[in-house]
């Protein structure tokens, strides 16, 4: 009974994230005892196929030996550090290794704890370069149908009205700018020419357009052609605007690359990392830039110049620690290559979906797999009715409204590939 203990003891004193808690008067929470390789454990021995990578952090599964063992090493060691006027061989081997892993002309590091303190920092890294170039450009662009975090200015720049609506009187100054309606080549072409006439009109005011390189995550997984990125690089470039890609969730090998602007072949001004850069053992975030962006905050103090932001847990030693054992997996376990054939598999299984009557359409950029359901109001909570199937069938499926999706972590392998799938499929066709 000890899975009823830990509910009624949690329900006492917590409050849990993206939750409508009066919902767990009727939907019951899972206490996890243990978790390994793609499995998280109850106190009461069901095991559950971790279908999302628990909010798409843990890459390489849970309580993974070599990262478990790195971390235990360093945590004899030094656990952390105060990263202002002081510094460690962790964080500067990371940056060495990132510097050296991103694409070209990103070349200095700034530290956060989570991806959405890491859009503020290129928010504000953007807007301040411009200011110290003397132009007050204020303005930030984003898709139409994005999500960059729940902060006030990731928030802001979002466009998910689930999330912002009700803080809309907080938010600052931001604007949206179509995203691709498809994946197909015509439509990013599309997209990018309306992009370009806003800048036409307001590149004196913009600052930085942000997106999400190849994937809206919480915009219901909608996925768009690299071209977008190719025009919009070299839009950002003709009229003085900096491009933030944000990869928090589609960084580290989710998409078939080891980032998804190498997808396309171009470099940001600033790329923002979370999530899987620690293989979901800790909070870490840092914000990529180029040195001509670093050179304009380098002058003899002037208080109003320098970059002033701070994060008590920046550069965490355990954190560096357990990122410099991820990178260490993907030097050492060909990822890369063994994810794309991972990602054939799962479009393979994928494919059956299409016949089922209330699925609209199946889509799928690497190894992120979505499946869109039709015929469903809002408030019918189908992505609920899936959720509480799947997970009384042993696989954790948590769907984004009317999107069924699929994320799990690398190592998975074809039976488990299978059994996730197999649920999903039954939990859709049993749908009223």
């Amino acid at each position: 009974m000890k899975n009823l203990e830990l509910k009624n003891r949690d329900l006492d004193v917590l409050w849990h994230p993206c939750t409508q808690m009066k919902d767990h008067e009727t939907l019951p929470l899972i206490p996890i005892k243990k978790a390994y390789g793609v499995y998280l454990e109850d106190f009461e021995g069901n095991t559950y196929i971790d279908a999302v990578s628990s909010w798409w952090v843990n890459i390489f599964g849970h309580t993974n030996s070599y990262i478990n063992d790195k971390i235990k090493k360093q945590l004899d060691t030094l656990e952390h550090v105060i990263l202002a006027g002081f510094t460690h061989e962790g964080i500067i081997n990371l940056s060495e290794r990132l510097v050296k892993l991103t694409p070209d002309k990103l070349d200095k590091c700034f530290y956060a704890d989570n991806g959405s303190s890491a859009v503020e920092v290129a928010l504000k890294m953007s807007f301040h370069a411009h200011k110290n170039d003397g132009k007050n450009k204020d303005l930030f662009v984003s898709l139409t149908n994005s999500y960059h975090g729940e902060t006030i200015g990731a928030l802001s720049v979002g466009d998910v009205d689930l999330y912002k609506d009700t803080y809309a009187p907080l938010l600052i100054k931001t604007i949206q700018t179509a995203v691709p309606k498809d994946e197909s080549f015509q439509s990013a072409i599309s997209a990018a020419l309306e992009f370009e006439k806003l800048c036409i009109a307001r590149s004196n005011e913009i600052s930085a357009i942000i997106l999400e390189p190849l994937v809206q995550g919480a915009g219901y997984m909608h996925m768009y052609h690299a071209e977008f990125l190719v025009q919009v690089r070299k839009i950002c470039t003709k009229y003085d605007i900096h491009l933030i890609a944000d990869e928090v969730m589609v960084g580290f090998g989710r998409t078939g690359e080891l980032f998804a602007c190498q997808k396309a072949k171009i470099s940001p001004d600033f790329l923002v990392l979370s999530k899987a850069l620690t293989g979901g053992y800790l909070p870490l975030s840092v914000v990529l830039t180029s040195n001509d962006i670093y050179a304009k905050f380098y002058c003899d103090y002037n208080e109003h110049k320098a970059f002033l932001h701070s994060h008590s847990y920046t550069g965490n030693a355990l954190a560096c620690a357990a990122a410099n054992a991820t990178l260490d997996i993907f030097e050492k376990d060909n990822v890369i290559e063994n994810n794309k054939k991972t990602a054939i598999y799962m479009g393979e299984k994928l494919e059956k979906f299409k016949n089922l009557e209330n699925v609209k359409s199946i889509r799928q950029t690497g190894m992120i797999c979505a499946i869109e359901l039709k015929g469903y109001k809002a408030e019918d909570r189908i992505g609920l009715k899936v959720y509480q199937y799947a997970l009384k069938n042993g696989v954790l499926i948590r769907p984004l409204g009317h999107i069924v999706y699929f994320m799990p972590p690398y190592i998975i392998t074809k039976k488990e590939v299978n059994k996730m799938m197999d649920t999903a499929y039954k939990a859709i066709s049993l749908l009223d």
